[in-house]
């Protein structure tokens, strides 16, 4: 079978690229170059190539009799799961009933550096600032009453119940987990299936696609309009933070926490030095989200999320309202894409990669 691909953009085109796929298994080119992974959940094959602008490729697949597991998915059976790429650490997923809720940290960027801020210890004898920002994760501040964003007296929690699947391969690899969001007691909100996609990308440029599907399958859910959210958040390491050597852009151009602070963008990005070593963090919203393009509740103490609630402190009204209503056995679907690059927003060519992210080649199968 053929893939035909034609970048039909301007743009220089590096990354990751789907398309609707019956087949199940591994695939090849035929030049044995260019690994074709299948996802069998979303029915879809995956691939990573480079495309320049405007430039056409058609691929003839084969079956590959042995692929590697480029990028490898581990339970280490202690509530956390390693992700390694080329057998080097990229990212854990802690799951375990011992955190409030699923975070991943470490994200290893550019020469083996740390993007994210450690996890606070037990008893918080590293006496960080706000402990419940542990890494990259999911929250929100008020959900049917519920704080289920502090690690607070009384606050709620998101319980993991279990992995839909752990996937490893040449081109990808995947954690599929199931959690329930609970109040201070254990009763149930609602559900969250979770869906985080790291490829085999250098790690110069290294991406993880973040999607989320919250149901209401307990009955109505409000999301309480709240600063104090983040659908999709990160704590950056503190050497990157605005205070130290950090600055934040946002996808108008806008610089520093002044400027985007409580502003719509396309994306956010936050970069800075670890150690001598120049590199960032970006979240890209997807323009399927709720209220694209996101407000961003972005801090110079590190802090970084895509938050679409809190309109009545960004825009300093209180008759302004980001307050919104899952109806009863409804579901929200957020996607994101987190992108680990080298230099600052300009030498990581953020906005290129962004534009990759809504603007794929387009691929037919022949």
């Amino acid at each position: 079978m053929n893939l035909n691909v034609k970048n039909c953009s301007r743009n220089f085109y590096r990354g990751p690229l789907k398309c609707e796929f019956e087949d199940a298994g591994v695939f090849i080119s035929e030049k044995g170059n260019l690994y074709f992974q299948t996802d069998t959940e979303e029915k879809k094959i995956v691939f990573i190539d480079e495309f320049k602008e405007n430039e056409e490729k058609t691929f003839f697949l084969k079956k590959a009799e042995n692929s590697p597991e480029i990028v490898k998915v581990k339970d280490n059976g202690n509530g956390e799961v390693d992700i390694f790429i080329n057998e080097q650490l990229f990212t854990t997923y802690h799951y375990s009933e011992r955190v409030s809720r699923p975070f991943l940290n470490p994200v290893i960027g550019p020469e083996g550096k740390n993007v994210l801020r450690e996890p606070a210890s037990e008893g918080n004898p590293e006496n960080f600032d706000h402990i419940h920002h542990r890494g990259i994760w999911v929250a929100h501040g008020d959900v049917n009453g519920t704080d289920n964003w502090s690690e607070m007296e009384g606050h709620g929690k998101t319980v993991h119940k279990k992995f839909i699947s752990l996937i490893s391969g040449p081109v990808f690899g995947k954690i599929h987990s199931l959690n329930d969001w609970v109040d201070n007691k254990g009763e149930k909100i609602l559900e969250e299936e979770r869906i985080i996609t790291v490829y085999n990308m250098p790690e110069k440029a290294r991406i993880i696609d973040h999607l989320l599907i919250l149901r209401a399958t307990e009955g109505e859910v409000i999301f309480k309009d709240t600063k104090e959210s983040g659908l999709l958040s990160v704590r950056v390491n503190p050497s990157m933070e605005g205070r130290n050597t950090g600055i934040i852009v946002n996808s108008t151009g806008a610089t520093g926490e002044k400027e985007c602070w409580g502003k719509r963008a396309f994306w956010c990005d936050y970069s800075g030095e670890i150690e001598g070593v120049k590199c960032g963090i970006s979240i890209f919203d997807f323009p399927e989200n709720l209220r694209y393009p996101t407000w961003w509740h972005v801090r110079d103490y590190g802090l970084m999320t895509a938050n679409f609630f809190g309109l009545s402190d960004f825009y300093g009204n209180k008759k302004i309202s980001g307050t919104y209503i899952l109806p009863a056995y409804g579901e929200l679907k957020l996607y994101y894409r987190i992108y680990i690059h080298s230099g600052d927003v300009k030498e990581g060519k953020v906005n290129e990669m962004f534009l990759n992210f809504i603007y794929p080649p387009e691929i037919k199968v022949e």
